[in-house]
C-alpha cells in the first residue's frame, strides 16, 4: 500500500491535468460569478431564470441588452442583461427609510468590510436629515461601495429615482455593455 503523501500528490496531479486539458464544456460554459438572492446567478446565462420559477412582471429589450423585473414580497428586483448573459442584479426596497438603509449598511459591512462611501451631497447637506432632503430632492446620493472579488461588485444606493437599492455587478459584463451603449449598439 503506498503511503498517503504519495497518494494525496498523484490526486492532485490528476486533479491539475484535468482541469488543464479537460474541454471548457466539460465544466459548462455559465459562468456564474456569484449567485444572489439565491437565484440569480451573476455573470450567467439569462435563458435558464427564464425557465424556472416564477415568470418576470416585465420583460424588456433593447438591441443586446435584456431587462426583467420580478415581484418578491414587497421589493422589485431587477435582471440586466447583455448578450444574454447577466451583468447586474438589483434589488430595490420600496421602504426608503434612514432605518433601513442603515440596516443594510450593516449587514453588508459585517460581510464585506468597510467598503468605500461614494455619496455625492451638496454642501448644506451637512446632517443627517438634510442628507435625507436632498436625496429626496434629487439633489444628493448615497452610495456605498464594496469590492470583495476583482470579477464582481456590491453597491448600496440611495436616490430618489430607485429609493433603497442593493446591487451586484459583473464588472467585465458591466463594462463590455457601457462600451456598446457609447457605441451606439
Amino acid at each position: 500500500m503506498p503511503e498517503p503523501g504519495v497518494i494525496r500528490r498523484w490526486g492532485m496531479r490528476c486533479l491539475v491535468a484535468l482541469l488543464l486539458f479537460a474541454p471548457a464544456a466539460a465544466f459548462g460554459d455559465d459562468a456564474c460569478l456569484k449567485l444572489v438572492f439565491d437565484r440569480y446567478c451573476l455573470g450567467g446565462d439569462l435563458d435558464p431564470l427564464l425557465g424556472q420559477g416564477p415568470k418576470p412582471q416585465i420583460e424588456q429589450t433593447d438591441g443586446q441588452r435584456r431587462a426583467l423585473v420580478f415581484q418578491e414580497g414587497p421589493e422589485l428586483i431587477y435582471v440586466l442583461a447583455f448578450r444574454n448573459r447577466i451583468y447586474k442584479v438589483v434589488r430595490r426596497y420600496r421602504a426608503a427609510t434612514q432605518l433601513r438603509f442603515d440596516d443594510l449598511y450593516g449587514l453588508l459591512r459585517s460581510k464585506y468590510g468597510p467598503g468605500e462611501d461614494q455619496s455625492q451631497f451638496p454642501p448644506y447637506a451637512s446632517t443627517a436629515s438634510r442628507r435625507l432632503g436632498s436625496i429626496r430632492r434629487g439633489d444628493g446620493r448615497a452610495v456605498h461601495l464594496w469590492k470583495p472579488d476583482a470579477a464582481w461588485h456590491v453597491e448600496l444606493t440611495w436616490t430618489r429615482e430607485m429609493d433603497i437599492a442593493v446591487a451586484f455587478v459583473a464588472n467585465a459584463l458591466n463594462a463590455e455593455q457601457e462600451k456598446a451603449v457609447e457605441a451606439g449598439f
